[in-house]
């Protein structure tokens, strides 16, 4: 890894000097006159979590600030947290399931059902309320995601460094199974339980878990739990 760039183990904040008067008011300025049309369109905010496909050990907690383009398009800018600091980390696009049975074989196995974080509570809206964001969890419990990570700062790495990593989606058995202690975390940081979350008090219509792709990383349309496999 590079020297100073990569590794650290402390604040593990961008190599730089500090900002300027001059820089903090340039900024303002600008902000005061331009319009921000894309960012104005994020209207939702996720914290979830997501592990790295070549290395299921390695899992993150990320959030996700949603753009919906259409009824079957959403993307995602991802950050390593919701705090003012933070740094963007990927980026994820999210499809319906109609869209994502277009794709071909080989396409298909970039992406990741979210159905598992979705039911079982791992997903989770900040501060709004169940009812409410409902109508959204059970169309996203029906879609899949591609999930790139630029920046890989669980590692230390204080500014982007190689190429990006695909990510996956927790799943409900073997590595795929995310950190109880990370859940904790962030559950403690935003005063919600994941654990009374689970299930969620309703089911798909049509797409019982056990029948639904765990994941598409063994390039099949339809995997059962015993045949999953990262993707490669």
């Amino acid at each position: 890894m590079a020297s100073g760039l990569a590794a650290d183990k402390g604040e593990g904040i961008p190599p730089g000097k500090p900002m300027t008067a001059e820089q903090h008011l340039l900024d303002k300025g600008a902000e005061m006159m331009q319009s921000f049309k894309p960012i104005k369109q994020m209207n939702q905010h996720a914290t979830t979590f997501s592990l790295y496909a070549h290395d299921l050990s390695r899992q993150i907690e990320t959030h996700h600030y949603l753009t919906r383009l259409n009824q079957d398009v959403v993307q995602c800018a991802v950050y390593d947290t919701d705090d003012s600091h933070g740094r963007l980390i990927g980026v994820q696009y999210i499809i319906s399931d109609r869209i994502f049975e277009t794709l071909p074989l080989e396409e298909q196995k970039l992406w990741h059902s979210l159905e598992h974080e979705i039911k079982s509570g791992l997903w989770v809206n900040p501060r709004v309320p169940e009812m409410v964001v409902k109508p959204e969890l059970e169309n996203l419990a029906k879609c899949y995601g591609k999930f790139w990570c630029t920046w890989q700062v669980d590692r230390g790495d204080r500014l982007p460094m190689g190429p990006p990593s695909l990510m996956v989606s927790p799943q409900p058995l073997n590595l795929g199974m995310v950190s109880p202690a990370l859940v904790e975390k962030r559950d403690v940081k935003f005063g919600i339980s994941t654990e009374s979350l689970r299930g969620r008090g309703w089911t798909l219509k049509g797409w019982p878990l056990s029948t639904r792709m765990l994941t598409t990383g063994n390039g099949t349309a339809r995997a059962s739990p015993s045949s999953w496999s990262p993707p490669r």
